[in-house]
């Protein structure tokens, strides 16, 4: 009864918002979805979708919980680094002008990392960020652009004094010009149709949540969405097995090229 009483609260899910559960781990997200419902006093999940269906704060709450809202700037440094002294200056002499995604960003840290490097690399004038996440909440955070001091620990200090405005004694806004790079909209990786001709996307641990069809979909879509000699850059669980069967090749450490 427990089986088929996630079942069908995965089915209603997916007729009311589009967001397939089934296409997350499992034990994974049935584990986080059942501590929410049983926070609130529901003892099935078909109780908790009575109310669910009804109340736009629960829902909120929901679609916050299911999404995995971890997000850090300069995450890998080394990663960070390559990106900006090989891959981008790489780009901009081939590219007229950068398209660039930034899938699951989150709270925002991801994009605001892209579009300082590529204003210090002089390119903002002729590149675009969108930034996408499930999240309507957490991407009104990304909006805003508000940090507090411990979230920006990791950025190389000559950026820290560029693009970060000191708002109180521990919070940083990122500047103004950085905003005007990113487009930031709400969006399903494993629902949507994506937009096409991106020279870098930009989707890190994320898919380690998804099950391996889920991935291998994901793969696909993003190898269709990238230009020829586009990038995708994926976080440091995420390695890809077999990469040619989505036109990748290995471009170095978390990076693969469509071929």
């Amino acid at each position: 009864m427990d089986d088929q009483d996630f079942l069908q609260f995965v089915k209603r899910i997916k007729e009311k918002t589009a967001i397939d559960l089934s296409q997350y781990k499992e034990a994974q997200m049935k584990r986080r979805l059942t501590t929410l419902r049983q926070k609130h006093g529901f003892g099935t999940f078909a109780a908790y979708w009575d109310s669910l269906s009804k109340d736009k704060k629960l829902m909120d709450e929901f679609l916050d919980r299911m999404t995995i809202n971890v997000s850090e700037f300069w995450r890998n440094p080394s990663r960070w680094d390559a990106l900006e002294k090989r891959f981008l200056p790489e780009m901009a002499k081939s590219a007229g002008k950068l398209k660039i995604w930034s899938a699951a960003c989150s709270t925002g840290e991801e994009p605001y990392t892209l579009s300082m490097i590529v204003d210090k690399l002089g390119f903002s004038d002729r590149a675009s960020i969108l930034a996408t996440d499930l999240d309507q909440q957490v991407l009104q955070k990304a909006m805003q652009g508000q940090y507090q001091d411990r979230s920006i620990r990791d950025v190389p200090p000559a950026y820290v004094s560029q693009y970060l405005v000191k708002k109180d004694a521990d919070t940083f806004e990122v500047n103004a010009k950085l905003k005007r790079i990113i487009t930031f909209k709400q969006g399903n990786l494993l629902h949507d149709t994506f937009e096409s001709g991106f020279d870098l996307i930009v989707c890190r641990n994320v898919m380690i949540y998804f099950t391996e069809e889920a991935k291998q979909l994901l793969y696909h879509k993003f190898s269709k969405a990238l230009k020829p000699g586009g990038l995708l850059f994926v976080g440091s669980t995420e390695q890809i097995f077999n990469p040619a069967q989505y036109n990748f090749d290995p471009a170095e450490t978390f990076f693969y090229r469509k071929v």
